[in-house]
């Protein structure tokens, strides 16, 4: 909903009716992941997608009904094996979508919501997509320290809100099985948890060329980007105008003292000792998403022994990534910084960084524990 939400604010704020379409779960090779989202306004204005325009027509037409009727369905599309043309992912993938009608009295917090995504605050919401009419688009809003909203039942309500929590601590969407009393082990409704979560972190210690290129990457992936060196002639915002925060400190100090959890992912480019060693000596050590450390092999070869001496082990030196990126021959700073997303990507999703062309299986292979953006 991120990427919708100033459109969606502009029609609130003229009293604009519209529908959202959701994606809920997906299998296979589906372009989108749970959350994307596309609404059609009552004038039949589009914003945003649920397929990358494989299904958008067939979803217009089933918001539009919503409009009409204000009942909210759930709808599977498919891979059309018969007709590449039909309704279907050509792409192999199959996405379920729910479909329903916005307005203030179906989601009267959504002005809050709106304000909590806008400003960084986590927040989910989870909706009844797999219940009976009566019942379908039913909503709860978790945030860590409140709730609001209810889904029909205390005990259902308490569940969720407990799963809610911890999909938004991973930054996951997801469809969640209940009781139709919060049942854990039964599975007659499903609840949609939307995760908004703050932007996952990238933090790039050291002020050259090469950390504002993969700033800008960085930003382009959804990342909110740190630069940070311990040199104030260098560090600064005009020279790094992709980046979220510019901050003057040794990178150690930095890293010890600001919030990172298991989203973020920290690029080394300073290949100077006196600035990596110990700050990786505490990266390696924290729940990070991905370390990588720039340097030539012998550059690399005498920082391993140093993390050595200062007692790291040996699954905590596999966790990095050095010489960053992966081997694509790049030369300039932009290369590079493509080289290093791409590694951060494959290492998101359990990519190997073979050529599509000369792997075998699914495009699009499932990790054993996804981590959302959304």
């Amino acid at each position: 909903m991120r990427e919708i939400l100033e459109i969606l604010d502009g029609w609130c704020a003229t009293g604009t009716r519209f529908a959202v379409a959701s994606v809920v779960a997906t299998w296979s090779s589906s372009p989108k992941q749970p959350g994307a989202a596309m609404a059609v306004s009552e004038s039949g204005e589009v914003a945003g997608s649920v397929s990358g325009g494989c299904v958008e027509a067939a979803v217009y037409e089933l918001a539009r009904q919503a409009l009409e009727t204000g009942e909210a369905v759930t709808q599977t599309f498919g891979v059309a094996d018969d007709d590449a043309f039909a309704v279907g992912l050509t792409c192999g993938g199959i996405i379920d979508v729910f479909v329903e009608s916005i307005s203030p009295a179906t989601f009267p917090d959504l002005d809050e919501v709106a304000a909590d995504i806008r400003e960084g605050r986590p927040v989910a919401v989870a909706t009844l997509v797999d219940a009976e009419d009566a019942m379908r688009g039913r909503r709860l809003v978790v945030r860590p320290e409140s709730v609001s909203g209810s889904l029909g039942s205390p005990r259902l309500d308490d569940g969720v809100r407990d799963d809610a929590r911890g999909l938004l601590e991973q930054g996951r969407s997801a469809v969640v099985h209940y009781g139709r009393n919060g049942e854990r082990r039964l599975d007659d409704i499903g609840v949609f948890v939307a995760s908004h979560a703050p932007r996952p972190r990238m933090i790039v210690f050291g002020a050259i060329d090469f950390a504002a290129a993969v700033a800008r990457v960085g930003s382009f992936l959804g990342y909110r980007v740190t630069v940070c060196d311990a040199r104030p002639v260098f560090a600064t915002a005009r020279r790094f105008p992709d980046a979220d925060e510019v901050v003057v400190e040794w990178p150690h100090k930095y890293l010890s003292q600001t919030d990172t959890d298991e989203r973020t992912v920290v690029c080394v480019l300073t290949h100077d000792p006196k600035f990596d060693v110990p700050l990786l000596e505490i990266a390696l050590r924290l729940p990070l998403a991905y370390v990588g450390a720039m340097g030539s092999r012998r550059t690399n070869d005498s920082r391993l022994q140093q993390l050595r001496e200062r007692g790291l082990t040996a699954d905590e030196l596999d966790r990095l990534h050095a010489p960053i990126g992966l081997d694509v021959g790049a030369r300039t700073p932009e290369e590079t910084a493509v080289s290093i997303a791409a590694e951060i990507v494959g290492a998101r999703w359990g990519g190997t960084g073979t050529p599509l062309r000369d792997a075998k299986g699914a495009i699009h292979a499932e990790p054993a524990t996804r981590l959302s953006m959304t």
